[in-house]
């Protein structure tokens, strides 16, 4: 994730708010869709029961007010009124509605595996409606079925054969399959079927329409979160950071932020305009200290120079100079230990110091040499301190001069 913490704080906002925004979505469209889809399927069966339960009552009354109509007219046949009314019903509509039987009497109504397995459970609980999907891929459907069970006005036809209408014996003769029910037996069912493709269509078309406008809700969503977090949040810091880097590229601790507001962004702004006042404070003493401080270098009619402990000169006065021969731009960053005759001693001595806490020449002052550049040496008393600066040891050495003399 290393590529993700250098990206900049509104890039990283705005793809964690995307991300949220495109779960919330996501989760939202799917919920909305299974509703959808289960309201569909609720409408479904109750348009199913309907229908199954017009057909049964439309079955039931034919049989019992016809008389021997049947006989002249196969039309008035209850179970065939039945079978056109629920043709008429269903035209036009993607509903394929049939009533079908195990002891079927007519070839159209033989069950097909579903109906027929419903059937036999039909046998044990006669008064329960069933409906679920089958079927794979495209071929899957919505199925409902609703028991028929057999009346006394059923019995007329299918009976005994010996009390059956001539027309039926005529048709149907001794032995047959679909004779001998009893009342309140299972006779067979109203079969709905719906095409699940046909059923979810319009659950596909509403999806499709939420899904484009909660998408066009959320992208202006996150436009107006992201300008909203931008201005109050995002740009503040950006102004913050980029003070924080002018200051730290100028060294001047004049710059100030606006506070804007009372937040916590607010409370940043007004903790670096503070640090700042204490920082322009601190550099202003700090200055007039380092000023006071080289003018009395500058006054001593001794040399002094500050140095590290490996001996690099950090600061010089006058007649350490002309003590050395050299001028300051030369002699800062130079090692004093190439300038005292006992410079492996003094070093040593240092770096037991900083080993042990003890040495000899810290803190003490010892006779020393000193060699400038052109070879002369003077006799001189090094007082040697020791002093710290972030954390870095600085030693400062005070030369008095005793006695000059040249050696070639």
């Amino acid at each position: 994730m290393s590529w993700f913490a250098n990206l900049k704080i509104s890039t990283k906002f705005n793809i964690i708010l995307s991300l949220l925004l495109l779960f919330v979505f996501l989760a939202a469209a799917f919920f909305v869709y299974q509703r959808e889809r289960a309201l569909i399927n609720r409408i479904a069966v109750d348009n199913a029961r309907s229908i199954a339960r017009q057909i049964i009552e439309t079955r039931d009354y034919i049989s019992s007010v016809v008389n021997g109509e049947p006989n002249e007219n196969y039309n008035l046949v209850p179970q065939v009124v039945a079978t056109n009314v629920a043709r008429r019903l269903t035209k036009g509509s993607n509903y394929y509605v049939r009533q079908v039987s195990l002891r079927y009497r007519n070839p159209e109504n033989r069950p097909d595996s579903f109906e027929a397995e419903m059937l036999g459970s039909f046998k044990s609980d006669k008064n329960t409606e069933t409906y679920r999907i089958v079927g794979t891929g495209k071929k899957r459907s919505f199925r409902y079925m609703l028991p028929m069970v057999a009346e006394k006005s059923c019995l007329e036809c299918h009976g005994r054969y010996e009390e059956a209408p001539p027309f039926v014996r005529a048709r149907f003769p001794k032995g047959h399959y679909s004779y001998n029910y009893r009342v309140g037996e299972v006779i067979g069912a109203v079969s709905v079927s719906i095409p699940l493709a046909d059923l979810y269509r319009e659950a596909g078309t509403n999806f499709r329409n939420d899904l484009a406008y909660r998408g066009l809700t959320f992208c202006l969503i996150i436009l107006v979160m992201g300008l909203l977090v931008r201005r109050t949040i995002i740009n503040p810091i950006r102004e913050v950071s980029g003070t924080i880097a002018h200051v730290a590229a100028t060294g001047s601790f004049g710059e100030r932020i606006k506070r804007r507001s009372r937040d916590e962004i607010g409370e940043l702004g007004a903790a670096f305009n503070e640090m700042m006042d204490e920082l322009d404070i601190k550099t202003r003493q700090r200055m007039e200290s380092e000023a006071r401080y080289r003018n009395v270098l500058e006054m001593a009619q001794s040399a002094i120079v500050t140095f590290l402990a490996d001996g690099k000169l950090v600061i010089t006065n006058r007649r350490a100079e002309e003590l050395f021969g050299l001028p300051k731009d030369e002699l800062l960053g130079a090692s004093i230990y190439t300038f005292l005759d006992d410079g492996g001693v003094v070093r040593d001595d240092i770096e037991s110091y900083l080993r042990n806490g003890g040495g000899k020449m810290v803190g003490e002052t010892v006779p020393q040499k000193i060699r400038n550049v052109g070879g002369e040496i003077t006799a001189v008393e090094m007082a040697l301190s020791m002093s710290s600066s972030d954390e870095n040891p600085l030693f400062t050495a005070i030369l008095r001069e005793n006695i000059r003399h040249k050696a070639l």
